[in-house]
């Protein structure tokens, strides 16, 4: 079982962060900033031994890797952030690729979408970078500099092809035009094609034109049954709060959509750090919990997706609660739960 993680290069400083956020600001300073909103809310969520660690050390990328394939991670899938031709976050993922010793696979995400003021906020005022898209020369471009990532020989591979996750693939004009020039630009450099998944619910691969071009629609949890969460709502303290285990069940309940549906899991969320008390937080989450339902989801990766990738929500996304990575709460229990979950099927 292929157990993928999503992985957030936010732990590094840019310029562009210290002009927008404050000088020096990375997902740190969120998560250094968070508080307890309601009786029981587990904030501030402190990495085990302070790791506060910053992404552009090689180090800390050995030691992700290691850990994560420790405990059965299969691979990361790292963000990538691409403002036609601009590049935003790129170092974690070149140093990845400077890194040959580093033997642990990987994909990339296309995370296509403005970054605004707000964290989930669509004012025209709000955005401080917009996601725009160019021609043919700009398609060249992006796939030049994806190329020496797609042919790593440590690139996650489907049936023999690269795999590029989208993140809105429906948001971008010209996609499937886009896709087919990437498709043919890859064979032309000896790869087999590139195999295409969408990762956002709001993109349909059975009713766009583009759609035939995707190998993979992935279930991302627990953003995928969102829609399904209104009988596990509470509030508390003014938090909008939700059942981690009615949340799971929505996603054991989710049946794939067509053939090239894949299944998603998540370790837990809580996006109180970036959004205070805007955010929501699903409450009643343990390791062993979590353990219960990735048994179950990977079974259901086997038995009724027919597949042996499992996208996770996620390594490192401390900011909305999802990350494997030991805290000094629960140290490395979400860790050893999932191996042990793994272990026993």
């Amino acid at each position: 079982m292929k157990v993928i993680a999503f992985y957030l290069p936010q732990y590094h400083e840019i310029p562009e962060n210290s002009a927008w956020w404050g000088n020096g600001f990375t997902e740190w300073t969120n998560m250094r900033h968070a508080t307890s909103l309601f009786a029981g809310h587990d904030q501030p969520r402190i990495p085990l031994h302070n790791n506060y660690y910053d992404l552009t050390n090689a180090s800390v990328l050995r030691w992700q890797t290691d850990l994560a394939q420790k405990y059965g991670v299969y691979g990361f899938c790292l963000y990538h952030y691409w403002f036609q031709g601009k590049l935003l976050l790129e170092k974690p993922l070149e140093l990845y690729k400077e890194l040959q010793e580093i033997k642990f696979p990987f994909c990339i995400c296309w995370a296509n979408e403005n970054w605004t003021r707000s964290w989930n906020v669509h004012s025209e005022n709000d955005i401080l970078i917009r996601q725009t898209y160019g021609d043919e020369s700009e398609w060249r471009t992006h796939f030049e500099y994806l190329y020496p990532y797609l042919s790593d020989e440590r690139y996650i591979q489907k049936d023999g092809k690269p795999l590029l996750v989208i993140y809105r693939p429906e948001r971008i004009p010209r996609l499937r035009e886009r896709l087919v020039f990437w498709n043919r630009s890859a064979r032309e450099r000896g790869l087999s094609g590139i195999a295409f998944a969408s990762q956002q619910r709001d993109y349909n691969i059975a009713v766009d034109e583009a759609g035939e071009l995707f190998s993979c629609q992935i279930e991302y949890q627990p953003a995928f049954i969102r829609n399904r969460l209104k009988n596990y709502f509470s509030k508390k303290n003014g938090v909008s709060c939700v059942e981690y285990d009615g949340a799971w069940n929505e996603v054991l309940r989710q049946f794939p959509l067509n053939e090239k549906s894949v299944p998603g899991a998540f370790v837990d969320w809580d996006n109180t750090p970036r959004k205070e008390k805007n955010g929501v937080v699903f409450t009643g989450a343990t390791p062993e919990k979590f353990q219960n339902y990735m048994k179950q989801q990977i079974r259901r990766t086997r038995d009724v997706y027919h597949t042996d990738m499992l996208f996770l929500f996620a390594w490192n996304e401390w900011s909305e609660g999802g990350y494997l990575e030991p805290d000094e709460h629960w140290q490395y229990g979400y860790l050893e739960n999932l191996r042990d979950a793994l272990n026993d099927i």
